[in-house]
């Protein structure tokens, strides 16, 4: 890529755990992709916890970044748990990670970028043959489709060890990890959070990319859209 702050046709957003900001790190960087002028789609594979009716992650994206933003809801899972527990206790067999990458690769052809995000960590099971979103990143790459991952990391103690776990399994699977975000950066940090902004690019081998505020996905969307460009450092 000659523009170092292109990002490539996909980016997979996964996180250090559950609860880390994912959804509202998707949604900031859906912003920042369309403030660049650029066309953005977002999937969400499987969503787990919300039954019929109930707004689930993508709807919190269109929430935060506009009714028009195209979103893609694969899978809906009434049990909060990971996708592949959630099927086998309603008797549900999950498609395979090779037909998620197919749906992801038809959607770059009418996107500049695709934001996929992932449940939970990198390796939580997103089908019923084991599959994960490593896995996903793997199957795009050996199709041609340039891919990468975007780590959204806690802010606070006892988000190294993920962070660094994580960027192992991506090395090992030659899949880049582009950059990390902290999901929710505290009004006032205290020293874990501080050093961590030194450690986790140590740890992972990558950038920071940005510090997402805590509280921001309760911004209005026209205070969302106007920040989120800045929040992020992608050089």
């Amino acid at each position: 890529m000659s523009d170092p702050r292109a990002l490539p046709a996909v980016v997979l957003v996964t996180g250090t755990g559950t609860g880390v900001g994912k959804t509202v790190a998707t949604a900031a960087l859906a912003a920042l992709v369309r403030a660049r002028g650029s066309t953005v789609a977002v999937v969400k594979p499987a969503q787990t916890g919300v039954g019929p009716g109930e707004p689930g992650d993508v709807d919190e994206v269109r929430r935060l970044v506009g009714d028009d933003i195209e979103t893609h809801e694969l899978v809906r899972l009434l049990d909060p748990l990971s996708p592949e527990a959630a099927a086998r206790r309603r008797g549900i067999d999950l498609p395979p990670v090779a037909a998620l990458a197919r749906r992801v690769r038809d959607l770059t052809a009418v996107a500049d970028v695709v934001l996929v995000e992932g449940a939970g960590g990198l390796l939580v099971r997103l089908d019923s043959r084991a599959g994960t979103l490593a896995d996903l990143g793997t199957a795009l790459r050996y199709a041609g489709t340039s891919c990468g991952v975007v780590l959204v990391a806690a802010a606070g103690l006892g988000t190294l060890s993920t962070a660094a776990l994580t960027a192992e399994a991506l090395a090992a699977r030659s899949v880049p990890l582009l950059g990390v975000v902290v999901g929710a950066w505290p009004v006032e940090p205290g020293l874990a959070e501080t050093e961590n902004l030194v450690d986790l690019p140590r740890v992972t081998g990558a950038p920071l990319w940005g510090r997402i505020p805590e509280g921001s996905g309760r911004m209005p969307r026209e205070q969302f859209l106007a920040a989120a460009p800045g929040w992020f450092d992608i050089t």
